[in-house]
């Protein structure tokens, strides 16, 4: 089935390129299928190249997606043109009233500063509370993941001696774990931060199960018993060029910033990226659409409510 979006968003000539099924609302409504409803909070300064990554993964699925996408309205964007997020984003209290089958809330280049420091962040405490009760089930990304178990659980980040930056690989530690169903004994993962969550910390919450780690980047996945809070500490919806680019911003500005690990063939950045994580992206979210959304979620998605 395919992905519902908007007729004119900028992913859906990308998405047709790579053979993605796009269905826009105009033919969706001709359609007497209840798709799920997914809320995608997208903190990422460079708008469009988020939602294009998460656009993807979402489509590449057997069940019908409709994203809506949403904004803070205590920042202002200074990366995407003020017409596109008035077409195809809404703020927080646009939606605020309305249920979703599943919510994910994107990474944000702010971890230098702590939590409460950073601009939206009221908004975004806001936001995480409701999603106890409005979001049947919601994914944290990178920073986000920091943020929601800071939030939820007061498990602090922490800063690293040098920046994790690169492809790197991870094993999954629970093997029930259906979020990880299909996964190799070995998976790969883009990460690209400054900051970890520690496992000992993360230990002494109950509520809490640890998923899936690496070796040099540390705890991966984390989620609550039911699946109703999912935390990932990488990027696994990264583009093949997207931390080529981080990498090579960083040199033209004169920052210190060592090659991608995993990244180049023979750590040469001269040769395009080797790409090593796409497939294992795809089945993380079809995992988390299948068994943390689809099979659970209410029927109606005005009965979704909190985990009792």
């Amino acid at each position: 089935m395919p992905i519902k979006i908007p007729n004119n968003l900028p992913a859906v000539k990308t998405l047709e390129s790579e053979n993605i099924f796009v269905m826009t609302e105009t033919r969706a409504i001709t359609q007497d299928i209840r798709p799920l409803k997914i809320l995608i909070l997208n903190l990422m300064p460079k708008k469009i190249e988020t939602e294009t990554q998460f656009a993807r993964l979402l489509g590449n699925s057997p069940l019908q997606v409709e994203p809506t996408l949403i904004h803070t309205s205590s920042h202002q964007s200074k990366n995407v043109a003020e017409e596109h997020l008035l077409a195809f984003y809404k703020t927080f209290d646009e939606v605020k009233n309305q249920k979703f089958d599943g919510m994910i809330i994107t990474g944000a280049p702010v971890e230098h500063m702590s939590f409460e420091e950073v601009e939206y962040w009221q908004e975004l405490c806001e936001i995480m509370e409701w999603s106890k009760t409005n979001v049947h089930s919601t994914l944290h990304i990178c920073w986000a993941s920091q943020a929601g178990l800071y939030y939820h659980y007061g498990i602090q980040k922490h800063e690293v001696p040098e920046k994790l930056f690169g492809v790197f690989p991870h094993r999954v530690e629970y093997k029930s774990s259906i979020l990880f169903r299909g996964f190799d004994d070995v998976f790969y993962v883009p990460q690209s931060r400054h900051t970890t969550v520690l496992r000992e910390d993360i230990e002494k919450v109950p509520e809490l199960k640890i998923l899936a780690s690496a070796d040099r980047t540390g705890v991966y996945a984390i989620s609550t018993k039911k699946g109703r809070q999912i935390f990932i500490t990488g990027h696994s919806e990264y583009d093949p060029e997207t931390l080529q680019n981080e990498y090579r911003r960083d040199i033209s500005q004169g920052k210190p910033c060592k090659i991608p690990e995993n990244y180049y063939p023979n750590d040469d950045p001269t040769q395009p990226p080797l790409v090593t994580w796409r497939a294992h992206a795809h089945l993380l979210f079809s995992n988390w659409l299948n068994y943390f959304v689809y099979q659970s979620t209410p029927y109606d998605v005005e009965q979704v409510k909190a985990e009792e």
